[in-house]
């Protein structure tokens, strides 16, 4: 965090990225002083409505955010700065998005938690686009221009007012991620049944972690250590808490899932939570989430690096577990490395569920769509186990298939890639051989 004062007073000279957030009210002049150096740009957390008309001089600007502000409309002077590909501004109140306020290299636009009813048709032309994230607003359509967005990897549409999804959005080549829950042509599914544990049952120990939905614990119950998730209740880049909290439960028992034992009752504050069993010891993240270079693919540790079978046991109890969730009627909206708990021997856990829909087996041709998205992020994940797989020559015949099937599954022809049932099955196969 810097601060006005080391601004006015030159102490940021040479700088190539900055945060504000200070209670400004007004765009500090100073920044220009910058031009020649500044690539990332964070005022959010301030009461700025505007931006300076001549921002344009901020050449280098790559990325710029001004999220928890007071902008009403998302500025023009954006689309005239002509290195900005990343903008966000998160929580504002903006309605009105102008064809003008989007760059032409625009690759990843945040709009998470505004008032935005419509969307220009201009946004197809950002053909650069690969995340749009738009939950929390009041879109009642998206543009069919949109189709021409052949690059969009990563799409949050949850919580808006969209009567259906598009047909030209599930036929994307390259979409992977996506979230919808929470719009009213997707109701959410009626509450699985589940086991009711009373607040006073749970002794909480210390924190686990914490995630934009909600806070972790290891607690006590009945002399048997849990784990106990408290949804926070507000809106998250992904969707509502509420909708995480019914697919996690409606997602059933799977040896690659995290069990849920539980939903809490009796919360003295009426907090939402769940109750799950403890993951043991030696699990860890597989990779960081994406960073804002890699925009859609995780960040994994620099020396990171798999034995085949470990990689190819992962894979397959990640696959099941998919296909697990897709019989009912679940898309997890979120499968990426950074949502996978893993041993050393390929041990896998899926978590997350914070992007995870609901949708129909009765429309077949759509529910084959979106299984078949999810897919193409499998196929990413596979792709980032071969890039760190260590290969005996016996293994090379088994690191061809694990190819060709990473193939299949990225193909951009969406109807060409397999079902979840296929990949397990080509996985158990290779397995066996």
């Amino acid at each position: 965090m810097n601060t006005l004062e080391q601004l006015r007073a030159g102490e940021l000279t040479g700088s190539r990225r900055i945060k504000l957030a200070c209670g400004l009210s007004e765009f500090p002049r100073e920044i220009f002083d910058l031009a020649e150096t500044l690539e990332i740009l964070d005022l959010s957390g301030n009461a700025l409505s505007t931006l300076p008309d001549d921002l344009r001089r901020l050449r280098h600007l790559r990325i710029l955010f001004c999220s928890d502000n007071q902008f009403t409309e998302l500025p023009a002077v954006l689309g005239q700065c002509s290195q900005l590909s990343m903008i966000g501004f998160k929580a504002n109140q903006i309605r009105h998005v102008p064809a003008a306020a989007l760059p032409s290299g625009l690759r990843w636009l945040i709009l998470t938690d505004n008032q935005i009813s419509e969307l220009p048709a201009e946004i197809g032309r950002c053909t650069q686009l690969q995340k749009l994230m738009l939950a929390g607003n009041r879109l009642q359509s998206l543009p069919p221009e949109m189709a021409n967005c052949t690059r969009l990897e990563l799409l949050r549409i949850a919580a808006n007012q969209l009567a259906a999804l598009p047909d030209w959005l599930l036929s994307l080549p390259r979409l992977s991620w996506l979230a919808y829950a929470g719009n009213p042509f997707c109701e959410n599914a009626a509450p699985t049944p589940i086991a009711r544990i009373a607040w006073h049952e749970l002794q909480l120990l210390h924190q686990l972690g914490e995630g934009a939905s909600g806070v972790i614990h290891q607690a006590e119950m009945a002399e048997k250590q849990v784990a106990v998730k408290l949804f926070k209740g507000a809106l998250t880049s992904d969707g509502l808490p509420g909708h995480e909290m019914n697919a996690c439960i409606s997602a059933g028992t799977h040896p690659n899932l995290i069990p849920v034992l539980g939903k809490i009752d009796e919360h003295p504050e009426n907090v939402d939570g769940l109750v799950m069993a403890l993951i043991e010891h030696g699990f860890t993240n597989l990779a960081g989430p994406p960073s804002l270079d890699s925009c859609t693919r995780d960040v994994y540790p620099e020396h990171a690096r798999f034995p085949l079978s470990a990689a190819i046991r992962l894979a397959l109890g990640i696959a099941s577990a998919a296909s697990h969730l897709h019989a009912q009627g679940i898309v997890h909206g979120d499968l990426y490395a950074h949502n996978i708990l893993h041993a050393a021997d390929g041990e896998a856990l899926l978590g997350d569920f914070g992007a995870a829909s609901f949708f129909s087996h009765e429309d077949q041709p759509q529910a084959e769509a979106l299984q078949r998205i999810e897919v193409r992020a499998f196929g990413c994940l596979l792709e980032e186990l071969l890039e760190r797989v260590n290969v005996t020559v016996d293994e090379k015949r088994a690191l061809k298939i694990l190819g060709d099937l990473q193939n299949a599954c990225a193909h951009e022809n969406i109807s060409a890639r397999p079902l979840f049932a296929e990949v397990v099955r080509r996985l158990d196969a290779l397995t066996a051989g």
